[in-house]
C-alpha cells in the first residue's frame, strides 16, 4: 500500500501524458511554449477567475504577491501557526515579519476571531492557508479590510460557498507538487487573480521582474513554469473533476467509519473538501504509527511543530509565544493513506487497523 499512488494514475493516462511530452520535445519550446498559455486558460476557467500564472512552484505563488503588494521591511503579514514552513518563509523572503495567529482546533484553519488583536499599523496583508484541503472563513477574513493571499497548496478544486479555492481573494496560490490533489511531474505553481494590474505585476515579477525582454522595471525572480510541466498538467485536469468526487467518496468511509474512535477533521456546512491529506488525531502518535507501520500502513505529519517554533526563529520574540491549538495539533495529527486510486480493500485495512489499535 502507498501513501499516494501516484503511479495507478500515471497508468490511466500514460499514452495521452507522453503524446503531450512528446509534442513539446518536437517543437522544442521548453519554456514559454503554447503549452503554459493553454494550460492558464483552462485553469482559470476551472476556477472562475479572470487571470491564471502558471509559476515554478507553490512557493513563488504566495512570495510573489508581496512583492506585488510592495510589502517589505517594516511590513506585517498575518499567518496561522499551523501549516508548512513555506507560508512564513516567503514573509521573511520579502524583507517583512510574519505575525503567527492560533488556529481552530476543528477545522485546522487560522481562527478568524482571534485575527484583530494582532492588526496594528504595520499589518499590509492576511495570509490564510487552506490546510488539509479546506478553505478559511473568508467572508470574516474580508472584514478586516486587508488584502488576503490564499494559500491554496492543498485545496486546488475545494470551494467556499461554491465558488473554487484560489479565487476567493485579491490572490489565490497553489502548488503543482507531485503528491498535491493536481500535480505535475515536478515542481510548479500558479497564482489566480481578477486584478489586471496584479496579475501584469505578476507575470513580469516571475521574468525578472521584465516589462519585456532585456527591460527590467521590477526587482523579480525566476519563477516561471517550463512547457512540459504545463503540458502535463493540462492532461492531468482532465480527470481531475472525477478524482476530486473519489477523494470525497473516500473521505466520507473514513468519516463514517473512524468518527467514533478518532477525532477527524470537521467540514464546515459551506464547503467541500478536496482532502489532499486525511488527517486524524491521535494521542501517543508515535506508538500510532509504529502499530500501523508493522501493518505496511503507512502514515505521515502534517506537521510536527508549530511555524514560530521552527529553529531559524530561535532568535525571535515569537520564538517564545505559545498558540494552545497549533501546539496540540502539532503533536497529535497524523495522516492516513489518501488517493483517488486508494482501492477499497485497502482503505478497509486502514480503517480496521485504526480500530484495532487501543487508542
Amino acid at each position: 500500500m502507498k501513501f499516494i499512488d501516484l503511479q495507478a494514475q500515471y497508468k490511466t493516462i500514460e499514452d495521452k501524458v507522453l503524446s503531450r511530452i512528446k509534442t513539446v520535445l518536437d517543437h522544442g519550446m521548453y519554456i514559454n511554449g503554447p503549452e503554459v498559455k493553454s494550460c492558464e486558460e483552462k485553469l482559470a476557467e476551472y476556477v472562475g477567475a479572470k487571470h491564471c500564472i502558471l509559476l515554478a512552484s507553490g512557493t513563488d505563488a504566495i512570495f510573489l504577491p508581496l512583492l506585488a503588494l510592495g510589502i517589505g521591511p517594516g511590513d506585517e503579514v498575518i499567518v496561522p501557526a499551523f501549516s508548512f514552513y513555506a507560508t512564513s518563509e516567503v514573509v521573511n523572503l520579502a524583507g517583512a515579519t510574519p505575525v503567527f495567529c492560533d488556529i481552530d482546533p476543528e477545522t485546522y484553519l487560522i481562527d478568524a476571531s482571534k485575527i484583530k488583536k494582532l492588526i496594528t499599523d504595520k499589518t499590509k496583508a492576511i495570509m490564510p492557508v487552506s490546510l488539509y484541503g479546506q478553505c478559511p472563513d473568508f467572508e470574516a477574513l474580508r472584514k478586516f479590510n486587508l488584502p488576503i493571499i490564499e494559500d491554496g497548496a492543498q485545496s486546488f478544486g475545494a470551494t467556499y460557498h461554491s465558488k473554487k479555492s484560489c479565487g476567493l481573494s485579491e490572490f489565490g496560490g497553489t502548488s503543482f507538487f507531485p503528491a498535491k490533489p493536481l500535480g505535475a511531474y515536478g515542481d510548479a505553481g500558479a497564482l489566480f487573480t481578477n486584478d489586471d494590474g496584479y496579475a501584469l505585476a505578476i507575470r513580469e515579477l516571475k521574468e525578472h521582474g521584465s516589462e519585456k525582454r532585456y527591460y527590467h522595471t521590477r526587482v523579480g525572480i525566476n519563477g516561471r513554469c517550463d512547457s512540459i510541466q504545463a503540458a502535463v498538467l493540462e492532461e492531468k485536469l482532465a480527470i481531475f473533476p472525477w478524482e476530486v468526487e473519489k477523494r470525497q467518496s473516500l473521505a466520507k468511509v473514513y468519516d463514517e467509519a473512524l468518527n467514533s474512535k478518532v477525532k477527524i477533521m470537521k467540514i464546515e456546512d459551506y464547503n467541500t473538501c478536496v482532502y489532499a491529506q486525511y488527517t486524524i488525531e491521535v494521542e501517543n502518535r508515535e506508538h500510532f504509527r509504529s502499530y500501523m507501520t508493522e501493518r505496511n500502513i503507512p502514515t505521515a505529519i502534517h506537521y510536527p511543530m508549530p511555524l514560530n517554533k521552527q529553529p531559524v526563529y530561535e532568535k525571535e520574540d515569537y520564538y517564545q509565544l505559545n498558540f494552545e491549538n497549533s501546539d496540540r495539533a502539532s503533536s497529535r495529527v497524523v495522516s492516513l493513506p489518501m488517493s483517488p486510486y486508494l482501492s477499497d480493500e485497502d482503505q478497509s485495512k486502514v480503517i480496521e487497523a485504526v480500530l484495532s489499535y487501543n487508542l
